[in-house]
């Protein structure tokens, strides 16, 4: 039995004709013992309807007072365990006749009334061991001292405790649905859909209910007090308070515990780790909480697949900040849709089609011995990253668009893996040649500039002059004109930027000449072309391709022009 510390006595039984009556739900009394912060500081005094905060070191027991002054009261308590389990025991003995405020007479000296209290053991209402959020109810409890007692075997923790004696019309916490458990509607490989039944705090009794949702690989949460101290332990144990004192709720900032008012708030799930927060470099769990408002249905969003994950949901009263657990669940993300491996060919052109925002793998495995590798690359719209690892380690990493080409350096008996990423735009097309001939070409050589470029000033009511780049190497240069209407855009040309799509998919009468070209001086590499035989005013898209010694076509950037209405 613990002994009661000198400042409680003299709180509890001062000398006087009419000792002190502990706090009760006296309204005017409550609200200023709400008010008045030092109330609560350092004192072992449950206040009747408010829930407290405290802290206990691992073996070092810890008592706790509240009075009911009339039989037949009803009576609610609550202990919450944050971080481990508890042992409590809940009791009652009656107060001296003159401490209950029934007696008359000469006050007993406070040495006598001191024996009284703690020397009777009190009769045992309730008590309970474990980890779960656990209630003591009563509709009908007699007056007296109510004791409670709390140890923690396991480690230093902190916990919280709700007393009422009026628990039919407080209701601080959430009420759960008949049904509480949290549904799993949809199941992907990086997100999961959950739906549960809303409280009838908010939907009968219309106050103001918010849930929060927590995500973690480990197990699930039975309060959100247990989140809170999960997400805060790397700071709350440094900075704990000395045995033997208690402290207020209103100073958990100071000892490194999340505050009670931001317990509702949402934590940053964050870029790029998807989960929890970084406050010191000790490894973190993994573990999220996101509040939602009163919605009663979310998707989980950026998980891994083929992973467990632990879902839990909390209701919160915004008004008192107490919260209810539904009962949680658990679910395993599907698996990566296994990728199937293309099988280059040495020499061989092998067309790739990318959905949006996916990828291809490819593999390469030359037959014979070889000192250099090459990689050409024609992408078709948008660019595309390719990686490029020989034997498991990366030898290339970059974004392709248009012609590109990679030579490696080889391995005998090496093997090649070969990985596309798509575009985040859309759906992405490209030809790729792998080689251990590095004088195998079958892509054309490109200039850096594939524009087409028209001249303003020779411009005629059925002509257009046009220039464009060449290189070094001769290929074969051939033009094509196609009439559009006057609406026509950059976007709906856009649109028909295939670049991989060759002479032969368009119309003879298109056809305007093809021709060889090239220069040894890079700087001179340029041609030009008159196009004749086109009606005034009209407007027409120009395409070139230049074709490679291999019979492969890359098509230039497309020109939309205009003759002249008068001449």
């Amino acid at each position: 039995m613990l002994l009661l510390h000198c400042p409680l006595l003299l709180l509890l039984l001062p000398l006087g004709s009419r000792p002190q009556k502990l706090p009760t739900r006296d309204e005017e009394l409550f609200q200023m013992q709400i008010r008045d912060k030092a109330f609560f500081h350092d004192t072992s005094v449950i206040p009747d309807g408010a829930e407290i905060s405290s802290y206990l070191f691992r073996d070092t027991p810890k008592r706790y007072f509240f009075v009911v002054e009339e039989d037949n009261t009803p009576l609610a308590v609550t202990v919450t365990p944050c971080d481990a389990p508890l042992e409590w025991k809940l009791s009652v003995q009656e107060l001296p006749e003159e401490a209950s405020g029934e007696g008359s007479g000469d006050p007993e000296p406070l040495e006598q009334q001191k024996q009284q209290i703690t020397s009777e053991e009190g009769t045992e209402l309730f008590s309970y061991k474990g980890n779960d959020v656990e209630y003591f109810v009563s509709s009908s409890s007699p007056s007296g001292l109510y004791q409670l007692d709390l140890l923690s075997t396991e480690k230093d923790t902190h916990f919280k405790v709700y007393a009422t004696t009026t628990p039919e019309s407080d209701q601080p916490y959430p009420e759960l649905p008949y049904d509480p458990r949290i549904d799993v509607t949809s199941l992907g490989r990086t997100t999961v859909t959950l739906a549960w039944k809303p409280s009838p705090t908010a939907s009968l009794l219309k106050q103001p209910i918010q849930y929060c949702i927590v995500i973690n690989k480990e197990h699930n949460f039975k309060s959100l007090c247990a989140v809170e101290a999960k997400l805060s332990s790397d700071d709350a144990f440094m900075m704990a308070p000395k045995p033997g004192l208690d402290f207020s709720p209103f100073d958990f900032a100071h000892f490194g515990f999340p505050a009670d008012n931001n317990s509702g708030k949402e934590r940053a799930f964050l870029k790029p780790s998807k989960f929890g927060r970084q406050t010191s470099s000790k490894p973190r769990v993994d573990l999220h909480k996101v509040c939602i408002g009163n919605k009663n249905i979310f998707t989980v969003s950026d998980l891994k697949p083929d992973t467990q994950y632990y879902f839990d949901m909390f209701a919160v009263n915004t008004n008192t900040n107490m919260s209810t657990a539904y009962v949680g669940t658990f679910a395993r993300t599907k698996e990566e849709a296994k990728q199937k491996t293309v099988e280059l060919k040495d020499g061989k052109v092998t067309d790739v089609f990318i959905k949006r925002k996916g990828a291809k793998f490819l593999r390469f495995a030359p037959v014979s011995s070889h000192q250099k590798v090459t990689f050409s690359v024609h992408s078709c719209l948008d660019a595309v990253q390719i990686q490029v690892r020989r034997d498991g380690k990366l030898l290339l990493s970059q974004s392709v668009e248009g012609v590109r080409q990679f030579q490696l350096r080889g391995k005998a008996k090496a093997k090649y893996l070969i990985r596309l990423k798509g575009s985040k735009k859309g759906a992405s097309m490209l030809k790729i040649l792998a080689t251990t001939r590095p004088n195998k070409q079958s892509f054309p050589s490109l200039p850096e500039d594939t524009r087409i470029k028209a001249f303003d000033k020779l411009r005629t009511c059925s002509s257009v002059t046009v220039a464009w780049l060449g290189t070094q190497e001769r290929n074969k240069f051939c033009i094509y004109k196609r009439e559009v209407d006057d609406n026509y855009n950059e976007e709906q040309k856009r649109r028909e930027q295939n670049q991989c799509l060759g002479p032969d998919t368009r119309k003879k009468s298109e056809k305007v000449l093809c021709k060889y070209f090239h220069s040894q001086n890079i700087q001179k590499a340029v041609t030009t072309e008159t196009i004749r035989g086109l009606q005034p005013g009209k407007s027409y898209l120009l395409d070139v391709y230049v074709i490679g010694h291999g019979g492969h076509s890359v098509k230039y950037q497309s020109k939309l022009v205009k003759t002249r209405k008068f001449c």
